[in-house]
């Protein structure tokens, strides 16, 4: 993958963004990064038994998600996975972002949005019918995030949660 430059206006500091695909050896590291990143969502996530059996290993073998590494200078600040997902009825392929995360002392110096805008335009590159992504409710740091990148909302998503045993 080519390098995106990425200049932060503020202080013109020169930040060389890059993603490289996250590895069947970069397990370990990929699944703590993940975790912080849930976490992050809610504080009280604690991964269940088949999240931390399977999470990583579906990831991986699913040939429909691309999963990357977004580093800064080299060094690995985050991660994001995307792919492309099938109509439920029409001869259709849609692109989507599920997952962006940047630790948070590197974040708010455009990492994120450049990382963002490569993923998209590899989506593009496959000309899907749309592309399209989940923010969780009260998530307005995300929200403002992606409608700057040009993302509008468009419907909102009920779920029932799972009865209490």
């Amino acid at each position: 993958m080519n390098p995106l430059r990425l200049v932060k206006t503020e202080s013109f500091e020169t930040i060389t963004v890059t993603m490289q695909p996250i590895l069947s050896s970069d397990h370990g590291e990929f699944v703590e990064m993940a975790m912080q990143y849930f976490r992050s969502l809610n504080p009280e996530f604690d991964p269940q038994p088949d999240w931390k059996q399977l999470y990583f290993q579906n990831i991986l073998s699913d040939l429909s998600l691309f999963v990357r590494w977004i580093l800064a200078d080299g060094q690995r600040v985050g991660f994001i996975m995307f792919g492309l997902e099938r109509h439920r009825i029409l001869p259709r392929v849609g692109g989507a972002i599920y997952e962006l995360y940047i630790q948070p002392e590197f974040r708010r110096k455009g990492i994120a949005a450049t990382a963002a805008r490569q993923a998209i335009s590899e989506l593009r590159a496959q000309s899907p019918s749309k592309i399209e992504l989940q923010i969780m409710t009260g998530n307005h740091g995300a929200t403002a995030f992606w409608k700057n990148l040009g993302f509008c909302r468009v419907s909102e998503r009920y779920v029932l949660p799972e009865a209490k045993k």
